[in-house]
């Protein structure tokens, strides 16, 4: 059976939109991105529209000629799908914490980590081994930025750590990433290796230092009950953008018993005292 078409020249079923659905949703679409400049006029200028054109392509009452659609897209780095999806769903296209759904939720702390809050560099942190609970883990993280989105987080587990749970010791294997979050008093963060099923979830709070640059909070790793310690202390040491730094840091990532840590580090640790 054919669809059925009402007065309006919209569709009941589903082989395809009207052109008068079409020329409404990309209305609503321009009218959605123009919402981003002060005056419509202007804009109408920038894209080289005549401005009552214009008005009818935001009206839904026109609908613009190939070239034209193609200026329009470019101009707002959109795709031509605005003329079939809401262009919320479009610039957020592949994006999760920070698509529409929840943007304002677990998406919100994520655009509020600021570089004064927690900065940008390579970190030397150090925490009990979970697999060894005699030893403890040096490692050398990266945090940087992308865009005024996300704060991110990259490094490699350590090769002894690998070797000791019988694991792969290569760079792919080895590397995990994490992306950042504010928190009341401090940042959180979840990383994971590649393809990894299991997650750790840090929280870290900046704690007083003749530099200002130490964390200290806790990690927690998700794994079932019984499969050892899940939850221990974390010290985290800001080491700047100096590579030299991060090298020497990097040398000494690895397994290390609670003597052989520096001195603020065990201090902040605790290493005696059992975490709560």
């Amino acid at each position: 059976m054919p669809d059925t078409v009402d007065g309006s020249g919209q569709t009941d079923g589903s082989l395809g939109r009207s052109p008068a659905q079409l020329r409404n949703m990309f209305g609503t679409n321009l009218r959605h991105l123009a919402q981003q400049y002060p005056s419509v006029s202007e804009l109408a200028r920038r894209l080289g529209i005549n401005r009552t054109q214009f008005n009818r392509y935001m009206s839904g009452e026109s609908f613009p000629r190939p070239d034209i659609l193609d200026r329009i897209c470019n101009f707002f780095k959109v795709d031509a799908r605005i003329l079939l999806e809401p262009v919320e769903t479009i610039t957020h296209q592949g994006q999760i914490l920070n698509g529409p759904f929840l943007a304002d939720f677990l998406g919100y702390g994520i655009r509020q980590v600021s570089e004064d809050m927690f900065p940008s560099g390579f970190y030397r942190f150090t925490r009990r081994s979970f697999v060894n609970s005699d030893q403890f883990i040096i490692g050398l993280v990266y945090v940087f930025r992308s865009g005024n989105t996300a704060t991110y987080i990259k490094g490699y587990e350590a090769r002894a750590a690998m070797r000791y749970q019988g694991l792969p010791e290569t760079p792919k294997v080895r590397e995990f990433r994490g992306v950042l979050t504010s928190h009341e008093d401090g940042v959180a963060f979840v990383i994971s290796r590649r393809h990894a099923m299991t997650y750790s979830f840090n929280y870290l709070a900046r704690v007083g230092s003749l530099e200002n640059n130490f964390w200290l909070g806790y990690v927690a790793r998700t794994v079932r009950d019984g499969s050892g310690e899940r939850v221990t202390r974390m010290v985290y040491e800001h080491l700047g953008q100096d590579m030299g730094r991060a090298l020497n840091a990097g040398r000494s990532a690895g397994f290390s018993t609670a003597e052989d840590l520096l001195p603020y580090h065990r201090h902040l640790l605790r290493p005696d005292e059992p975490f709560r």
